[in-house]
């Protein structure tokens, strides 16, 4: 099962919840079906009484009723058991063999139109799991956009054509790790959004960031010709932004 692709192991999830919760149903807990139409009947006649108290009593009783009946069902709890299972299986895979990323640097391609654009080959793309690093020569700079479930992402500088203005960083990631080394010539801002993890912004090293949003900004960003922002957003994880 491990070795299917995450789609077929997101389809098998989904199935088998489907046949857990028609057996739960019939067999173990008729019950739910009246229980869902009493929580969904108080949602809706408390929404139509609103304002008043008694509308506002009765709508958040059905929603509060409804989470306990959801919690409590034995499907529930067999999905979030298996992802739960699932992510940790990919965090430790991701970590033992790490899935390094080297993008191709390619021609611009000018779609015809009334208006041509150019298309660019992103140096980093979204992932579930894995490991993202920069390439270890000279590459012609692209901003990054990300979002990563589990997993680290490096971002080496050293070897980027960066042009003149502003390059863009932005990372959102839900667990790991997020390095950025930074050459010397470069001024960088830095905004980062956190709820448990460590920070080392060049010599400031902060080993418990817990629920904070930090904003750094080198000395003469505002007037650099070449500069960076960097922009992180994760739930669990540690960011690092060091010169090289």
């Amino acid at each position: 099962m491990l070795n299917k692709s995450k789609s077929d192991i997101i389809n098998f999830l989904l199935l088998t919840g489907i046949i857990l919760l028609i057996i739960e149903i019939s067999f173990f807990n008729s019950g739910l079906i009246f229980s869902f139409i009493i929580s969904i009947g108080c949602i809706y006649f408390g929404r139509k009484r609103m304002p008043r108290n008694s509308g506002k009593i009765l709508f958040w009783f059905g929603w509060i009723s409804l989470a306990i009946t959801v919690l409590n069902m034995m499907t529930i709890k067999f999905l979030l058991l298996a992802i739960l299972i699932y992510l940790l299986i990919q965090f430790f895979q991701s970590k033992k063999n790490p899935a390094y990323i080297k993008p191709t640097i390619m021609e611009p391609i000018v779609t015809p139109s009334k208006e041509p654009i150019v298309k660019r080959t992103p140096l980093f793309h979204n992932l579930l799991s894995g490991r993202q690093k920069a390439p270890e020569y000279v590459y012609e700079w692209n901003d990054v956009n990300i979002q990563c479930g589990i997993g680290d992402s490096i971002i080496d500088l050293s070897y980027a054509v960066l042009p003149k203005g502003e390059s863009i960083i932005l990372i959102r990631n839900v667990i790991g790790n997020v390095q950025v080394f930074v050459p010397y010539e470069v001024e960088v801002n830095v905004s980062h959004s956190v709820i448990v993890g460590a920070t080392t912004i060049f010599e400031n090293h902060d080993p418990k960031t817990y629920n904070q949003n930090l904003h750094y900004q080198t000395e003469l960003y505002d007037t650099a010709e070449q500069k960076i922002k960097i922009i992180t957003s994760m739930v669990v994880g540690d960011l690092e932004v060091k010169r090289v």
